[in-house]
């Protein structure tokens, strides 16, 4: 009985030791994937930001070529 009762016991520990590993595995990678995915989105906002900001500044330009234009002419 006390055989038994150890090779269970035994095998239980080894059943949780591979969870354990199984699990820090699991968190690593998940950690991994939400780095990634995190660096990805800041990257895709940067980008997005300085198309806004370089369309804003082209319309700026846009609104001051007529009126510096009309100024040249004389009017």
């Amino acid at each position: 009985a006390r055989a038994v009762f150890g090779a269970t016991t035994n095998r239980l520990n080894a059943a949780l030791a591979n969870l354990q590993v199984s699990f820090t595995n699991f968190q690593a990678a998940e950690s991994r994937i939400r780095d990634a995915d995190f660096a990805y989105e800041t990257a895709v906002f940067t980008r997005n930001q300085i198309l806004v900001q370089a369309g804003t500044s082209v319309l700026a330009q846009a609104n001051f070529l007529p009126q510096a234009a009309l100024s040249l002419l004389g009017g």
